[in-house]
């Protein structure tokens, strides 16, 4: 027989979003358990090796547009003081993955409301009558069966909400996944790196030794001599169990082959070793909840208002193509929006009423959630739906039958939700 647990609030994932969900939830009164595959919280800093906070300020005025919890991480991960209204660079850089490790770790784990279970992946969800009934989950324990009053679906792949019976998408074809993977003993001394790899990339593309890459982004984000890399391209499904396992593997088979071109051709990488991939392959684009409202690329460059507002974003409209492209990540003109607001009903599906979802399965169109899907920007929904759970909770109520306007009102005297553009 599975062992089981009742709680008020689970949260389905800690990796950006769901970190903020669940310390929200924990914070406004509900006793919380967050699962989590991975043996660290983080998502796409930890779990992918991306070390920016993007989406917490402007690029154009670098006004600070998320506040909240994801203000204080930043706060106390240093990239910014309390009384900070803007950030330059607007994007700032984690300095060690480690140190945001350890912070998420004593976030979940300082909490008396809070749970945190690790290596725990939810594998099946019972629905009837328009509510999620119980959620199974798998780990040491076996199979552990989950009472939970309120569900937050931070997965990013909207696995809750589509087996929940939950409207859900994908775009055709899906934007590519990223192996990132950093590489040491660089000699950095002379300019131009990234173009004079560029050449040496297009050779190795040519022979068929690599099938497609990007940029490419070679950054000393880490230390003088450490080079990091945005290059890897991978076209796949992430929410295909066997077409993950392909991209994974291509992905770390792609960063071998350009680190090895790199060292044969280039004198700054002579030296150089091969640090760490991964360990996960970044994932920027799989199922999106059909929800309540479908936040929009017309709603975006506009400035829609709405009064339901419980988040703010601000990066640019980033779609990355299935192919080549040299230089640049994209291969359109960038279009950069000014601060817009993101709705409560984009977190909310229309067929279970006690679901609520955060990150880059929000509801949204496939140009929309470019811009969304960025991390601070998941943190920031992530606060809106783990108060919208509590407050749920307290209330004898779902979170799909909350007034927006209500968790909103929350979140102003968090000193969280929408900024003023």
């Amino acid at each position: 027989m599975s062992k089981h647990l009742k709680v008020d609030v689970l949260v389905c994932g800690a990796g950006s979003a769901g970190v903020v969900a669940a310390l929200a939830a924990a914070r406004s009164g509900a006793k919380t358990l967050v699962v989590e595959r991975a043996p660290f919280a983080g998502g796409i800093v930890t779990a992918t090796g991306l070390p920016f906070f993007d989406g917490i300020a402007h690029a154009d005025s670098g006004k600070i547009v998320v506040k909240g919890i994801p203000f204080e991480i930043a706060v106390q991960l240093g990239l910014c003081q309390e009384n900070d209204t803007q950030i330059y660079p607007h994007n700032p850089r984690i300095r060690n993955v480690e140190q945001f490790k350890i912070l998420t770790d004593d976030l979940l784990t300082t909490h008396e409301n809070l749970q945190v279970l690790f290596h725990t992946s939810v594998c099946d969800v019972e629905s009837n009558g328009g509510r999620i009934k119980r959620v199974m989950i798998a780990n040491k324990d076996g199979l552990v069966s989950i009472e939970a009053k309120q569900i937050i679906d931070t997965t990013g792949d909207g696995d809750i909400a589509a087996w929940s019976g939950s409207g859900v998408e994908k775009n055709s074809p899906l934007m590519p996944m990223t192996m990132h993977f950093r590489v040491g003993h660089v000699r950095c001394n002379q300019k131009g790196i990234s173009s004079r790899a560029r050449e040496h990339l297009i050779r190795a593309q040519e022979k068929g030794d690599l099938p497609m890459f990007y940029g490419p982004g070679i950054m000393f984000a880490f230390a003088k001599d450490e080079a990091y890399f945005h290059a890897v391209r991978v076209s796949g499904d992430a929410t295909d169990a066997a077409d993950l396992t392909r991209s994974e593997i291509q992905g770390r088979k792609d960063a071998w082959t350009i680190f090895k071109v790199l060292k044969e051709h280039m004198p700054e990488f002579e030296d150089a070793y091969f640090i760490s991939s991964g360990p996960y392959i970044g994932i920027r684009e799989t199922r999106r909840l059909v929800g309540q409202k479908v936040l929009t690329e017309e709603n975006i460059t506009s400035g829609t208002k709405f009064d339901d507002a419980i988040a703010t974003g601000c990066w640019y409209l980033d779609v990355h193509p299935n192919k080549t492209t040299l230089g640049s990540a994209n291969e359109s003109t960038k279009i950069q929006p000014d601060p817009y607001d993101i709705p409560y009903r984009a977190l909310l599906s229309k067929e279970v009423s006690n679901l609520i979802v955060a990150g880059r399965c929000h509801s949204a169109t496939a140009i929309a959630a470019s811009s969304t899907r960025v991390n601070v920007t998941a943190m920031a929904m992530g606060q809106a739906a783990g108060t919208a759970a509590a407050l749920a909770v307290e209330k004898g109520d779902d979170v799909g039958l909350l007034k927006g306007i209500e968790v909103r009102a929350r979140l102003d005297a968090q000193g969280a939700g929408p900024v003023d553009s």
